[in-house]
């Protein structure tokens, strides 16, 4: 019900683009013919209220409702959504620059970060999770325990995200994936047939399409 209401959500705020003929091109270098402005959503007050009532369950249910200390936010884009969850958790909030800006681990996070804590990330997105691996390692950096992320969409289709969030004993948490919105835009008619099929293509086998596409076609740490 969690993925099929966001789904929805996602599809009536006009958030998924698609362009098989002028690839999207994700920051980690894959190429797509799909994607999905998880930030428009902000603009929509009903459905950015739902979202975050759906991420809360979503979190508390999978996680525990005693399991965190503080939330934080990848900057910029989990700022908002981070704020929100922070905000119906009563925790405290700190975000975590992409980047470091000075010197030092405490240099990549804003906010007060006690030795220790138990902090929930949040974004809105991940692909193939290693921006999100690397978040986590600046806040464990911190000698924070990061055990939970928490993202709005999962792309789930590229098999190595998975891998590399267990090798580092982190739960994924996030309310839809690619199989969701496609669902979704195949019985509302959100989709032609012929960008069902292409997308579909996509999901079964997203490296070979990337490379066909003029994207990456394996994680670099394996290409």
């Amino acid at each position: 019900m969690i993925a099929d209401m966001t789904a929805r959500m996602i599809l009536e705020a006009g958030a998924v683009k698609y362009n098989a003929e002028r690839p999207f091109f994700l920051a980690s270098g894959w190429a797509s013919p799909v994607y999905i402005d998880v930030q428009r959503l902000i603009s929509f007050p009903r459905i950015r209220r739902a979202l975050m009532d759906l991420a809360s369950e979503v979190v508390l249910t999978g996680a525990g409702f005693e399991q965190f200390d503080t939330v934080a936010g990848v900057e910029s884009s989990g700022i908002a959504y981070g704020a929100w969850i922070a905000e119906r958790l009563s925790l405290p909030l700190q975000y975590v620059r992409r980047k470091p800006r000075g010197f030092g681990p405490e240099s990549q996070i804003e906010g007060t970060l006690r030795a220790g804590a138990r902090v929930l990330l949040v974004d809105d997105i991940t692909t193939d999770g290693r921006s999100k691996i690397e978040m986590c390692r600046a806040l464990r950096a911190m000698q924070a325990s990061v055990d939970h992320v928490l993202v709005m969409f999962f792309y789930d289709v590229f098999s190595e995200a998975r891998t590399l969030f267990k090798e580092l004993r982190i739960e994924l948490h996030y309310l839809a994936t690619w199989r969701d919105v496609l669902a979704a835009a195949r019985s509302s008619g959100y989709f032609a047939p012929p960008a069902v099929e292409q997308v579909e293509r996509f999901l079964e086998n997203p490296a070979r399409w990337s490379l066909e596409h003029g994207g990456i076609g394996a994680f670099p740490e394996h290409a």
